[in-house]
């Protein structure tokens, strides 16, 4: 999922809305996403704000609705039915290797235990499709070192996170990217929540980094699991987008959305 053009290069004070009525008038309430209306909306923004009732401070409700109805229908209308359940993931996982043919790269299991011990599909399918085309060698996996962006006599930046998977490598990558699936979980815990904000520091790392140097990292999040994302999660996808408009994260993969984003990603690599 790639943000759309409406919303991108909006302006922090657009974002500090959206966030604050996120926190005042709720993400989600009764398995509903929120939209307020606009005079919540205006009546939230000039409880907090020194001039009620200018025409910049209408005109900003304006467009902070316009986003929050985007917003909602996204994930209403298409985010909802990408997520998949282990069983339609496992399949996913399946089509993958077919795809890849005989690439020989890692496919590692979950952290479960007894019957729920099966490959990380979501992880799995990932570096099936991105090794046949970049090729099984040219992709550090599974990271264990601090992602390094090298200078003339010293380190320019080191990034804070361990990613989940680089190219080519971990010093002065092209593209890093964050796996989140959570198909056996029955709730939506603190785990999944730090998740979130891993990704967004993250993003403020990268971006800053970008905004220096006038360099670019493709910087990837894939999530899986509808009952723990979809059933349990919304207000989080909510800020998952957000993240996403707000240029923290290049592309979101919602599911099922690798199979044919994923080979995009590789191929422009």
């Amino acid at each position: 999922m790639l943000p759309s053009k409406l919303f991108l290069d909006k302006e922090t004070s657009f974002w500090a809305c959206v966030r604050w009525i996120g926190n005042e008038l709720g993400y989600a309430k009764r398995k509903e996403i929120v939209v307020p209306s606009i005079d919540e909306i205006k009546k939230c923004i000039s409880d907090i704000s020194e001039l009620n009732g200018s025409a910049e401070q209408i005109s900003m409700c304006d467009e902070v609705q316009k986003y929050l109805i985007f917003r909602k229908d996204l994930l209403n209308n298409k985010i909802q039915y990408l997520l998949q359940d282990a069983e339609e993931a496992e399949k996913m996982f399946e089509h993958c290797k077919l795809i890849a043919g005989n690439v020989n790269c890692p496919l590692p299991y979950n952290k479960q235990k007894g019957e729920k011990k099966k490959p990380a599909f979501l992880t799995c399918s990932i570096n099936l499709l991105m090794s046949s085309i970049l090729g099984e060698k040219n992709i550090d996996y599974d990271p264990r070192d601090l992602t390094l962006i090298t200078g003339k006599h010293f380190p320019l930046e080191v990034f804070s996170r361990r990613y989940d998977g680089a190219y080519p490598k971990t010093i002065n990558p092209n593209c890093i990217w964050e796996i989140k699936e959570y198909y056996y979980t029955t709730t939506f815990g603190s785990r999944v929540a730090d998740g979130v904000y891993e990704t967004q520091l993250d993003g403020y790392e990268l971006r800053n980094y970008r905004q220096k140097h006038n360099r670019e990292i493709y910087h990837f999040l894939a999530i899986d699991s509808h009952f723990t994302w979809w059933v349990c999660g919304k207000s989080y996808l909510c800020r998952l987008i957000d993240m996403l408009h707000m240029g923290l994260v290049n592309e979101i993969l919602f599911g099922k959305e690798i199979i044919t984003r994923i080979p995009e990603i590789a191929k422009n690599l």
